[in-house]
Formats: structure tokens, C-alpha cells, sequence
């Protein structure tokens, strides 16, 4: 199965980074759990203190719907604690697990 993937970085505004992904944890993965092509989710603490959201996704474009859902989550629930830096979607030429 091919995967896709969307990466988006977050500057702190206010918080900590652990603050953070519990909130993306508890508001953010359910909202990707719903969302067709749903892979997996996880949160990122980066080596310049900020944040990383990574999600893998079944399909490009539903990969690409995802920034809309996390656009519209920030927006509401962490508006005062990040600003996104950028974002990315791609495509894997190999994901390999153990």
C-alpha cells in the first residue's frame, strides 16, 4: 500500500511542548481518526523546541484534506499557542518498519 504523509511545523507561542501534544492527542488525533485514509498521527518536539504534526494518510488528497481539518483545529483550540511555520505533503518512495 502506497502512503502519503503531511508534516507541518508549529512555532510556540505559549506552553510547553509536552502542553501541546496532549492537546493534539486529545483533540486532534480523534478529528484525523475520522477522516477517511486515516493512518496514523503522532507530534514531533524538534531540536529548536518547536513542534512537529505528522500524519499518514491512505491517499494524496486525503492527506491534503488534512490541512484543512488541522487549519480549522488550530484555529480554534491553539490559536494563542502556535503559529504554523509551514506545512508539506508527500509521497513516500518507501516507509520501512522493523
Amino acid at each position: 500500500m502506497e502512503e502519503h504523509i503531511r508534516i507541518a511545523t508549529y512555532a510556540i507561542k505559549k506552553g510547553k511542548p509536552e502542553e501541546l501534544a496532549e492537546i493534539a492527542r486529545t483533540g486532534m488525533l480523534p478529528i484525523y481518526r475520522s477522516q477517511p485514509g486515516f493512518v496514523r498521527y503522532g507530534v514531533v518536539l524538534l531540536d529548536d523546541g518547536n513542534v512537529a504534526s505528522v500524519s499518514v494518510w491512505e491517499t494524496h488528497a486525503e492527506a491534503e484534506a488534512a490541512n484543512v481539518a488541522a487549519a480549522d483545529f488550530v484555529a480554534k483550540n491553539m490559536a494563542d499557542l502556535v503559529e504554523l511555520d509551514n506545512t508539506h505533503v508527500g509521497d513516500f518512495f518507501f516507509d520501512e518498519t522493523a
